[in-house]
């Protein structure tokens, strides 16, 4: 069988030929032949309107047909079907604008559609096609796939090494509230949190239909705040009311893409801790410790009524710019896969290929994991580790989460280690990864036992594999969310009579 009788044999298949293509190779030769599509169509004995159709890829083309065209046009068939570039610069846009216009995408703009035809200046085809080009380069922005957020939270994650985690601004707006609102100093009383939301104007309201997606609705339209009935009474209710106050604080907008979206998530966490935690007291505090050579998450945590994680953040934003002190922060799920991880002490996280830590495995030996097989989890698990990079000692807990239990560790250098509790720990272990066989591979007298014994179903984690649904803010449903904003808006103000009898 010949290139053309292959080729011709599976012109039904999309992938092989493309009837956009075909036709407006046969108009551009056409063209060149000095033929009207009277002519052409007399000399195939077809209707004008049928080769009309096959030159803007409305009608799939028959073998037979191209034969008798190709006859006509004095070409090789391989000329018509051959190859998938289009004849020239003004074909392939006028190709890509059909395209584009047959799209679900474009159906979704609900704009009328644009003839494609010799009318259609040159200019005009490719201003066309390069908006649309561009809407969709927005829409692939907004879309976060798992690529992207990894990649974003790696560059996230740099500039945070570089201020040493501390955003002194947003210390400085929270120290300012608090001065504000009367803060006295230690845990902070919820009726200031509540004061803060009146100060800014807006009201507390909490519901039991929050969108799922959402962890709390602001109303900038009528100054509420929605928030799910679940944090009454809970440990971190005066955190989720900082959080969503966070937003009219540092004067956040909508986020122009996924990199800005990270940003203000990390800032309105930070904002909660601050608020929680102040930046003067806490620096008081941890200073005494240190020089007591007893710093602690767990004094840190009580002293303010939050929650280990809480403290443990905080911590990290405080040590190196006012205790001069390297730190490494890490959340892991008991399944071994790193949740968060912050550093400036030069640890050594796994990474991707990307640069990013998050979804990465933790090497068994570390605190992390060991710290899941203690059975007393009411104290700190603490433990030196030799790596690669250098040995680093780490406080762990485990705590309970809603996908199962988690460690959170805060750990130093070697040398830095003598100004923490339990820095005296004789536990010790050596991680070798990146190597993989230090951990990666299961030991040899397990492999020898069980490497053809068994075949595990994976169960697959379907974030992995889906974008973020699309909109403003990745993983917010907007629909859902303003459909909320209706169930709940207060009702709008009934017309005066001046107002009704106006013309």
């Amino acid at each position: 069988m010949t290139t053309t009788q292959r080729r011709g044999a599976r012109l039904g298949d999309e992938a092989m030929v493309d009837a956009l293509i075909i036709g407006r190779r046969i108009r551009a030769i056409r063209k060149q032949r000095g033929l009207t599509l009277e002519s052409l169509a007399q000399a195939i004995e077809r209707a004008p309107s049928q080769i009309s159709a096959l030159e803007n890829g409305h009608r799939e083309p028959k073998l037979s047909q191209l034969r008798r065209i190709a006859e006509v046009l004095a070409v090789p068939l391989d000329d018509l079907i051959g190859g998938d570039e289009p004849p020239d610069e003004r074909a392939s846009h006028e190709i890509e604008l059909e395209r584009i216009q047959r799209s679900v995408g474009f159906s979704s703009l609900g704009l009328p559609a644009v003839r494609v035809g010799p009318r259609l200046g040159d200019d005009a085809l490719a201003t066309i096609v390069g908006l649309y080009r561009k809407i969709e380069q927005l829409r692939d922005d907004r879309q976060a796939t798992p690529e992207e957020a990894r990649r974003v939270n790696a560059e996230l994650r740099t500039t945070m090494r570089a201020s040493d985690n501390y955003f002194e601004s947003i210390d400085d707006e929270a120290e300012g509230l608090l001065e504000t609102l009367g803060y006295a100093g230690g845990p902070l009383p919820q009726r200031l949190t509540a004061a803060l939301a009146e100060h800014l104007g807006v009201t507390l309201h909490y519901v039991d239909d929050l969108p799922q997606s959402t962890r709390s609705v602001l109303d900038e339209r009528n100054g509420r705040i929605y928030l799910p009935q679940s944090v009454i009474g809970s440990g971190d209710s005066r955190a989720a009311v900082l959080q969503a106050l966070s937003s009219k604080v540092l004067g956040h907008t909508v986020p122009a893409d996924y990199a800005e979206f990270l940003r203000q998530r990390v800032e309105s966490n930070y904002f909660a801790g601050a608020m929680l935690m102040p930046r003067t007291r806490s620096v008081e505090r941890l200073r005494a410790a240190k020089a007591n050579k007893d710093l602690a998450i767990d004094d840190f945590r009580d002293a303010y009524a939050v929650s280990y994680e809480t403290a443990a953040h905080r911590f990290t934003n405080l040590a190196t710019e006012f205790l001069d002190l390297p730190v490494h922060f890490v959340k892991v799920h008991e399944s071994g896969t790193i949740w968060k991880a912050y550093e400036n002490d030069s640890v050594c996280f796994p990474t991707d290929s990307l640069g990013a830590i998050e979804g990465q495995t933790c090497c068994r030996h570390w605190t992390s994991r060991i710290v899941f097989a203690e059975t007393d989890h009411f104290s700190p698990f603490a433990q030196y580790t030799d790596t690669p990079t250098g040995t680093f000692w780490c406080a762990a807990r485990v705590l309970a989460s809603s996908q199962g239990r988690v460690s959170v560790s805060v750990g130093t250098d070697f040398t830095h280690a003598r100004w923490f509790r339990g820095g005296n720990t004789t536990s010790r272990a050596v991680s070798t990864c990146p190597d993989e066989n230090c951990c990666r591979i299961p030991p040899a007298h397990l492999r020898e036992k069980w490497e053809d014994q068994c075949w595990p179903a994976t169960r697959p984690h379907a974030s992995l594999l889906a974008a973020l649904p699309q909109g403003v803010f990745p993983g917010v449903d907007t629909t859902d969310v303003y459909e909320f904003l209706e169930r709940h808006a207060p009702p709008e103000p009934s017309p005066t009579a001046d107002e009704r009898n106006r013309p």
